[in-house]
């Protein structure tokens, strides 16, 4: 006779639990969002962001299958929740009037344990890209970015796409421990300024299992950075895997600690770089460094330290880079490069405890590789292809 009773209380609780688990699911439809691609989406998301925003406990944004025409979003903490998933199962569409964005598109800062989790960002860049003017010129308006992930903390960002951007795809600034795995990210080769992952002043990133296919860098490690590891990571096209640019502003910080192995670079302008301008107006060190594991398929330039940087026609040459670089490891990178210098070590002062550990760069054409150095002390470790500078 008192099994009922327990059993009642049983599908009570079941229920209960349920009804608690419920109240922390969010639909952006729910909050007039229409995803039909033709209705601005903009305050519909960021209401639906503000309610899960603002509830206690593990929340769950959905945005759910359609198209979602949306400008300039801004998703800010901090957040009620312990931990937010932004549940992406759409699309969202940038607006394409440039008067609607300052520096970024969409949004997420100042948050503790947020997830972003799987969908399509589409920049619509395409009609934007002949109004950036920065590979010309210094005083450039810049583009927006299409995700800024600004003074986060715990942060995964997985299954996501990403195309087409106006000027970077991803940007995470101040962020402390993030995650980035298994991203797809697309825009032509000739698309300009098209970062796929540009970090700065962060510290803890991880960047696995993603594919990057842009018109600028793949990823690009700015100043004042530390404990970045990339592994898993195919570019091609683009312009590389680069440190920098680093030396160029006032009060840069140091970048250290970077981590990155097997990658794979084709058909890219560089494979591994670190790029830092002259005439720097602050002293900062690039230091602690170990590129690994590395394949090269027709790269113009595999392996490259350059610290007389400048994307202009007119450049000054009054002082050397004030950047220092120091213990940097290249490891176990094989390939073919498309032109006769494979490893080119173009350093301002001399930079410190460089190593070349078994390297294997052919030229894939008529003729050899070769290696150029300047500034430029190494140690040679293994086997050696081009050889070592004299």
């Amino acid at each position: 006779m008192e099994a009922r009773p327990r059993l009642l209380l049983v599908v009570v609780a079941v229920a209960a639990a349920v009804s608690a688990a419920g109240a922390n699911n969010f639909n952006a439809k729910n909050y007039g969002a229409k995803g039909n691609g033709v209705v601005d989406d903009t305050k519909p998301l960021m209401a639906a962001w503000k309610a899960a925003c603002q509830t206690a406990g593990a929340v769950t944004l959905v945005v759910p299958p359609g198209s979602y025409h949306i400008g300039p979003v801004q998703f800010h903490g901090p957040c009620k929740a312990s931990s937010l998933t932004f549940q992406l199962q759409g699309t969202l569409k940038a607006a394409s009037d440039l008067k609607r964005f300052g520096n970024d598109w969409i949004e997420f800062g100042w948050t503790n344990g947020l997830t972003v989790v799987g969908g399509t960002i589409d920049g619509q860049g395409a009609a934007s890209w002949p109004f950036n003017k920065c590979p010309v010129r210094k005083d450039c308006k810049v583009l927006p970015t299409s995700v800024l992930f600004v003074n986060n903390q715990n942060t995964v960002v997985k299954d996501l796409t990403s195309v087409n951007p106006k000027f970077f795809h991803l940007a995470l600034l101040s962020t402390r421990n993030i995650k980035l795995m298994n991203l797809r990210i697309t825009a032509p080769g000739n698309s300009p300024n098209t970062d796929g992952i540009h970090i700065e002043r962060s510290a803890g990133v991880f960047i696995t299992d993603t594919r990057i296919s842009t018109g600028d860098d793949c990823i690009s490690i700015g100043q004042g950075n530390d404990n970045v590891d990339v592994a898993r990571v195919h570019c091609g096209p683009g312009h590389g895997m680069s440190v920098g640019s680093l030396g160029r502003y006032v009060g840069e910080g140091d970048v250290t600690r970077v981590h990155v192995r097997d990658m794979t670079f084709e058909g890219t302008t560089n494979g591994v770089r670190i790029k830092t301008w002259e005439n720097s107006p602050t002293k900062s060190n690039a230091a602690h460094f170990t590129f690994e594991g590395m394949t090269m398929k027709d790269v113009q330039n595999p392996i490259i330290i350059d610290q007389k940087y400048c994307p202009y026609y007119n450049c000054e040459h009054k002082f050397v880079s004030g950047v220092t670089i120091k213990d940097v490891t290249f490891r176990s990178i094989k390939g073919t490069a498309t032109t006769p210098v494979a490893v080119m070590l173009r350093c301002g002062v001399p930079c410190q405890g460089l190593v070349l550990q078994d390297i294997d760069l052919k030229f894939k054409g008529q003729g050899t590789t070769s290696s150029k150095c300047e500034n430029a002390k190494a140690k040679y470790v293994g086997y050696m292809f081009p050889k070592p500078c004299p």
